[in-house]
C-alpha cells in the first residue's frame, strides 16, 4: 500500500483473515494494526466463549441491529472496551484499558489517576468501648437468630 509521505516506512494495510479458528495464533493474541480476524459461531454462546477464551481482554466489538442483545453481550464480554455497532471509537472522559493480560490500570477519564495513587481504607473508631459492646450485642443476637433459621 503506497501512501503520500509515508514511504519507506513499515505499515500494515487493512487485512482481513478469512477461516480462522479460535486455536489459531492470530485468534489468541493481541494484533494492533488494522486487522480483522473472521471466526465462524453458532450461536450466541459459542461467541461470548470463544471471544473470553483468550488471555488478553483489551477491546471487543458487537454488530448487530438488537441493541438490547449488544448491550446483554456487552456485560459478558471480558473486555475493557466493548464497542457496538462502531468501531476504536475513544472518548476524554471514558475510561480505556484492558481486563486480564491486556494493558495495566486505565487511560483517560477520572479512572486514569487511579494508575498513580494506591488506595488505602483507615477505619478509626470514636465510639466508647461500652456503647461498642453494646452495638455488637444487638448485630450478633441478630445474626446469631438469623443462623438458627
Amino acid at each position: 500500500m503506497d501512501v503520500p509521505g509515508c514511504e519507506g516506512g513499515h505499515f500494515v494495510a487493512p487485512t482481513i483473515f478469512t477461516n480462522v479458528t479460535n486455536d489459531m495464533t492470530i485468534a489468541q493474541e493481541e494484533i494492533f494494526g488494522p486487522v480483522l480476524s473472521v471466526i465462524r459461531y453458532h450461536d450466541v454462546e459459542e461467541a461470548v466463549a470463544m471471544a473470553n477464551d483468550t488471555i488478553y481482554g483489551l477491546a471487543a466489538g458487537v454488530w448487530t441491529r438488537d441493541v438490547n442483545k449488544a448491550y446483554a453481550i456487552a456485560g459478558r464480554l471480558q473486555a475493557g472496551v466493548v464497542w457496538i455497532n462502531d468501531w476504536h471509537m475513544l472518548r476524554n472522559d471514558a475510561p480505556f484499558g484492558g481486563y486480564k493480560q491486556s494493558g495495566i490500570g486505565r487511560e483517560m477519564g477520572k479512572y486514569s489517576l487511579d494508575a498513580y495513587t494506591q488506595l488505602k481504607h483507615v477505619h478509626t473508631s470514636m465510639v466508647p468501648e461500652l456503647e461498642k459492646r453494646k452495638w455488637y450485642q444487638v448485630l450478633f443476637s441478630r445474626l446469631h437468630a438469623m443462623m438458627k433459621k
